[in-house]
């Protein structure tokens, strides 16, 4: 019922907007078009352009919250000059042809309304209004003016009305078929959008990987090594009088298990960055990998044609780094295989174990951080993980050109 009257109001209310739509950017169309030979009119074209935009930004609400149907929004204008910028929108211009065709969409979902709502509303009241107003309808020269022959348009009238949802939403299909090809952002925008947004994205993620740097190296190396040089120091103090020799002594062991330390945990951290594993190559890599791991068997296999640019190796390394922790942390696994290939157009990566299965990315969680830091390189992550296992994870990661 819900869909029903959801659907009747968008009917009722497209004809109206679909005018005053039509109204609007007509107004500043025609005379845009007409003065744009001496360019006055492109001021106008590009309010046009403006508000059909707004009229489409409606239309996508309209359907959203009434037919359930999302249409994606076009990226914007861009940074030129407000006119400039308009007038070279494809989206707008796509939304200009949506606002002129819109009236003629409209009217069939208007026509349904009249036609099956409204007669048939009033073919079923009419053997009262027959009674209460005196009025007698004629059907192909028949005269409906008594009590069977009122019911038979009342009859009818509950067949318009029982058919009235099905033909609205038979005429709304119009309505969406013209926002599907004029509303619905382009391949281009859509790319254009996608890299708004991991640009964005990878920016707050080298924001955070520097501050993790930094906090390490404070909280860490840093203030080992501050420890180490007052240990030093102290020590080259006591080593001047002969009683504090054992003293000395353990605070130059100190300072040597604190550099050792230091030394440590630098190491650590610049595996973070780029692991020397990957210095003779993913395969290896990923064998060491799976060999510090322990635990549980891991078979790994390595098949590509070429060795991989630096960058790529370096995020299918740690996507399987990040994939086994998970395969040894949860899905109490019996054994693992690793898996890398090339195809034509990406380096696919698979880690498939035998465990319980129910992994999920959910928000906040190890996998969608991984699918979250792939999005910036146009990479993908596909998890197939059933109650009771197996579980298999695959990134793939487009070739670099």
């Amino acid at each position: 019922m819900r869909r029903i009257w959801a659907e009747f109001r968008y009917a009722v209310t497209a004809l109206p907007i679909a005018v005053a739509g039509l109204s609007g950017v007509g107004v500043l169309l025609v005379p845009g078009l007409t003065l744009a030979v001496v360019f006055a009119g492109l001021p106008l074209l590009a309010a046009a352009v403006s508000l059909a935009g707004w009229f489409a930004a409606v239309e996508r609400r309209r359907q959203a919250a009434l037919l359930g149907v999302r249409i994606g929004t076009p990226a914007g204008p861009g940074g030129e000059r407000w006119v400039i910028g308009r007038l070279k929108h494809g989206a707008g211009w796509r939304a200009v042809a949506f606002t002129l065709l819109k009236p003629l969409a409209a009217l069939p979902s208007c026509a349904a309304v009249l036609l099956f709502w409204a007669a048939g509303a009033a073919e079923l009241g009419y053997p009262l209004w027959r009674h209460v107003g005196g009025l007698t309808q004629v059907w192909g020269g028949l005269p409906l003016d008594t009590w069977p022959r009122s019911l038979l348009a009342a009859g009818a009238g509950a067949v318009l009305l029982a058919c009235a949802p099905w033909a609205v939403r038979g005429a709304i299909l119009l309505d969406r078929l013209l926002a599907g090809a004029l509303l619905t952002p382009a391949k281009g925008d859509e790319r254009l959008r996608h890299l708004e947004r991991t640009r964005t994205q990878a920016v707050d993620d080298a924001a955070a990987t520097l501050r993790r740097i930094e906090r390490d190296l404070h909280d860490g190396a840093q203030a080992r090594m501050v420890a180490v040089t007052m240990d030093l120091d102290t020590a080259g103090r006591l080593l001047e009088d002969a009683t504090q020799l054992d003293r000395a002594r353990e605070l130059l062991d100190l300072a040597r298990h604190n550099a050792g330390a230091a030394v440590g945990e630098l190491r650590d951290l610049a595996k973070g960055i780029h692991p020397p594993a990957l210095d003779h190559g993913l395969d290896t890599a990923l064998a060491t990998l799976a060999a510090a791991r322990g635990g549980i068997p891991v078979e790994v296999s390595v098949d590509l044609p070429e060795r991989p640019g630096r960058a790529g190796e370096s995020i299918l390394y740690f996507c399987a780094a990040e994939l086994l922790a998970n395969v040894f942390k949860h899905s109490h696994a019996t054994r693992a295989v690793i898996e890398v290939r090339g195809t034509p157009s990406a380096l696919v990566l698979r880690v498939h174990d035998d465990g319980y299965g129910g992994a999920a990315t959910t928000p906040g969680g190890g996998l969608e951080g991984l699918a979250a830091r792939l999005r910036p390189v146009d990479g993908r992550l596909t998890l197939t993980s059933p109650p009771g296992g197996p579980t298999t994870a695959v990134v793939e990661l487009p070739h670099r050109r």
